[in-house]
């Protein structure tokens, strides 16, 4: 049996991995190749296109890169033609995966969509797409399933990966000495991103609230889990004229987030996961001006933060494009740092949103489906 997978951030590259491995465990011979980055490659895909120049957000930049992706997107369907994958399966990243669905559809692969396109916060058109051209949607979150099974779409819940997968290795003791940190200091995890765009963007604006973190918190220490998207170049670029000492980590991200005592995260899947390891965090949201103004347009929904969407109402606070300041992040975090009590209802408000988040064993399942409906599907086309 042959897979192929189109992922296109390091989220996806991550969820990727996961599912690979499990995959294999279920089928040893199972072929798997396609999109990816460096945690697919290590988890046995042979990756036919690296994602790690791939990230760009907003609408400006997307337009200059429209000729691009049409290009890509041509390569990994002559890919497919070439490769004749018994199904194709495309992780998150809408943008491109939307369209590749479609000529997929056209040439005869059987499409699998695993970490579905948000329908409930904005574009929900996009449900429409998904029931036409996937032949399996596998969901998340109970109520992503209903929304999407309305729709007309053959959609399954398998549960959220990340239960699984979000747990440390060490304890803060080993981490503090793996990343060479001060274990009686306060922590502060610094996530701007996983693309070129968003850390250009956040990071400075983090460094300088790190010096007024500083200043009302004590000698706080910083630490910035290095995404495989992102280039050392650049977050050294970034760091130095700023004065602020952070240290880089370069793998175990989770056992950062054991460590620290609190996290300034750029919004997407880091802030779900910092909420699964209890972390208290701060999310903050900046892009264009233009895809800010349409977000607010299409977006229906008051916060963007995962566990916050996930509640019901903020369990994290948020700081949204000009509230992104030095002053607002410090303002936000030092009591997050300093005061017991503020520590304790977060603790309380992120413990309730694990226990929303499903029984482990997600990425089996998703695994297990995929693989059977791969079966299935060959087993049909056998028979005519």
């Amino acid at each position: 049996m042959k897979i192929m997978f189109s992922a296109g951030e390091a989220s996806g590259d991550l969820h990727g991995a996961n599912l690979a491995r499990a995959l294999r465990e279920l089928d040893p011979q199972v072929e798997l190749l396609g999109m990816g980055g460096k945690e697919m490659e290590t988890a046995g895909v042979d990756i036919v296109y690296d994602i790690k120049n791939l990230g760009v957000i907003g609408v400006g930049e997307i337009l200059r890169k429209i000729p691009f992706f049409f290009r890509l997107r041509d390569f990994l369907v002559e890919t497919m033609r070439r490769e004749k994958p018994d199904v194709l399966v495309c992780i998150d990243y809408p943008g491109f995966n939307m369209r590749l669905i479609k000529v997929a559809k056209a040439a005869g692969i059987p499409v699998v969509y695993y970490i579905l396109p948000t329908i409930w916060a904005w574009h929900k058109s996009r449900g429409k797409t998904i029931a036409k051209y996937t032949d399996l949607a596998i969901s998340l979150f109970p109520f992503e399933a209903k929304m999407y099974e309305d729709m007309g779409t053959n959609v399954i819940y398998t549960g959220h990966p990340l239960v699984d997968t979000v747990h440390a290795t060490m304890s803060r003791r080993e981490a503090c000495a793996y990343f060479g940190l001060d274990e009686r200091k306060k922590t502060v995890l610094l996530m701007p991103g996983s693309r070129v765009q968003e850390v250009r963007g956040l990071l400075p604006c983090m460094l300088e609230a790190a010096k007024l973190i500083r200043q009302e918190a004590g000698d706080v220490q910083f630490i910035l889990p290095r995404a495989s998207t992102i280039d050392e170049v650049l977050l050294d670029e970034l760091i130095k004229p700023s004065g602020i000492d952070v240290t880089i980590g370069e793998d175990r991200v989770y056992d950062m987030m054991n460590l620290s005592t609190a996290a300034i995260a750029a919004s997407g899947t880091a802030t779900l996961e910092t909420a699964l390891m209890g972390l208290p965090t701060l999310l903050v949201y900046r892009v264009n001006r233009l895809t800010y103004w349409l977000s607010k347009v299409l977006v229906h929904i008051d916060s963007i933060g995962l566990p916050n969407i996930i509640m019901g109402h903020r369990v994290i606070p948020e700081l949204w494009q000009d509230e992104v300041t030095p002053g607002n992040i410090a303002a936000a975090m030092v009591p997050m740092i300093t005061d017991k009590a503020r520590r304790e209802a977060l603790h309380e408000s992120l413990a309730a949103v694990r226990r929303t988040m499903g029984e482990p064993g997600a990425v089996q399942r998703t695994a297990q489906a995929i693989l059977d409906f791969a079966r299935e599907r060959g087993a049909h086309e056998a028979i005519q």
